[in-house]
């Protein structure tokens, strides 16, 4: 049933008619950077009897595009050196973020005396 024209009810029906579906935000590891180290080295031991990687990752209870996913990103690091990685990467996001304000800023300065002039 749609709400009678200027009435609440039809105001706030439209308004939802028109408002931005809900944003979906990617999904984050459900493994921290450790955990996925260690299935990454049971994963070896497996990988090195012989055993294929389709039936390793189904032990682990992992995709297989996730296995060589980790494998990429991991490489041969020990747990320390993942948990270093994890803080430069959110340093250098950090970074990132302040290198692009401070660019902004410039450009606001630079329209401002451009209005001066």
């Amino acid at each position: 049933m749609i709400p009678k024209p200027g009435s609440p009810a039809k105001r706030l029906f439209t308004a939802r008619l028109y408002e931005s579906p809900p944003r979906i935000s990617p999904k984050s590891s459900q493994y921290s950077p450790r955990r996925e180290l260690l299935k990454l080295r049971r994963a070896d031991v497996q990988l090195g009897k012989g055993t294929r990687v389709p039936k390793v990752c189904k032990q682990l209870e992992i995709a297989e595009q996730t296995y060589y996913r980790w494998r990429q990103k991991y490489g041969g690091m020990q747990p320390e050196m993942a948990k270093e990685l994890k803080a430069l990467q959110k340093e250098n996001a950090r970074l990132k973020k302040m290198v692009a304000e401070q660019a902004l800023d410039m450009d606001i300065l630079k329209e401002a005396a451009k209005g001066n002039s």
